[in-house]
């Protein structure tokens, strides 16, 4: 039998990394004359360019894991994948409002050095960032504009329609939302699982209000208001016991998830500690943590332009800092899954598991049943 040799071509470090590229990127604009460039106009590019390539790596792991989604067969190695994909997305994440420290060591007035120079250049023209923000499913029309100019008016027609590819494909957002939908532990058996809930719910509320009642050292005014504080269960729970209500609070732009999707976002999170839910719990869990990281780098980034510049108005036009501000507040993707914790209850309250249910989430399925 004849034997086949694989063979390489060797290969240097400098030439695989085609470093010659990546170094001779950083071009001042500052600087025409020897010895006249912004000393800090150097680090503000390096800063900018790292930005993109980890915005690169982001992209990557979301495309697989999309890829994943849309085969619409997650089993539980499909869900150690997709979580380990997050897991990075989440640590890249990190590092980039750990970057505005770095940027932090350039004083206002070293940035005022070659600010002009700038013009109209802006990290809105980023259109990896903004791909990032399809992929992960913020809605367009929940954007802020600035000028009164649409998001994407600033790329060129083919990145445009490539934002547009992207929302018509799905984004995460309506792929979790989709896979949610297909958790089948809603109704098993005799079990219905928002029946249960809904009782524990209610003997949970009583408990604290008869613990309230009882205090010694509660006046009757204060024990009246915290009684009315607690509520019941059409106060902090009716979005999830009545699905017209919830369909009216999605109507209004106050929800998104589907009810079927928060109901079982919710069991997810309250049986998280069944084996067969630990994959489902920590996806969820990840998407909470992207979105807060997110939310933090923008506050960063909010601060950082505020410390740098005050009340100036952007090199791209925008009102900068409130502007930055506004999007920390309003760019969130996944409010609905922070909304969960509303409805935890303790583990001593939760409705027991029939026997054979807790049998079945004690391992783990591929075929039969598949989330």
């Amino acid at each position: 039998m004849a034997e086949t040799d694989k063979k390489f071509t060797t290969i240097h470090y400098h030439s695989y990394l085609q470093l010659d590229k990546i170094l001779d990127a950083q071009k001042t604009r500052s600087g025409g004359v020897e010895g006249k460039a912004a000393h800090e106009e150097t680090l503000f590019i390096i800063i900018h360019q790292v930005y993109e390539l980890w915005f690169k790596q982001i992209k990557h792991e979301l495309q697989s894991v999309l890829m994943h989604f849309r085969n619409q067969k997650i089993d539980e190695r499909t869900v150690g994948t997709i979580v380990a994909r997050l897991n990075r997305v989440e640590e890249i994440l990190k590092l980039l409002i750990q970057q505005i420290q770095v940027l932090e060591t350039m004083t206002p007035l070293d940035f005022l050095d070659f600010r002009a120079y700038l013009f109209p250049a802006s990290g809105f023209q980023s259109f990896q960032f903004r791909a990032i923000e399809a992929m992960l499913g913020l809605p367009e029309k929940g954007r802020m504009t600035y000028n009164n100019i649409k998001y994407s008016a600033v790329f060129p027609d083919d990145q445009q329609a490539e934002l547009k590819t992207i929302y018509q494909k799905g984004t995460l957002f309506n792929m979790v939302e989709d896979w949610l939908e297909r958790t089948p532990f809603l109704q098993f058996g005799d079990f219905d699982f928002l029946k249960y809930y809904k009782k524990a719910v209610e003997n949970m509320l009583a408990s604290e209000r008869a613990a309230i009642e009882a205090s010694d050292y509660l006046s009757e005014k204060n024990k009246a208001k915290r009684i009315e504080m607690l509520g019941d269960t059409n106060t902090h729970y009716q979005y999830i016991f009545d699905e017209d209500y919830h369909q009216q609070m999605k109507n209004e732009g106050k929800l998104r998830l589907s009810y079927k999707a928060s109901v079982a976002a919710l069991l997810i999170n309250l049986y998280r500690d069944e084996p067969i839910l630990h994959g489902p719990y920590n996806l969820l869990l990840n998407l909470v943590d992207i979105d807060s990281l997110l939310t933090t780098w923008r506050y960063r980034h909010a601060q950082m332009v505020l410390r740098m510049l005050g009340r100036k108005t952007g090199t791209g036009g925008s009102s900068g800092h409130e502007y930055l501000m506004g999007t920390a507040m309003k760019h969130q993707i996944f409010n609905d899954l922070h909304s969960i914790s509303t409805l935890l209850i303790p583990r001593s309250e939760l409705p027991a598991l029939p026997d054979q249910l807790k049998k079945e989430l004690g391992f783990y399925f591929t075929e039969k049943h598949s989330t």
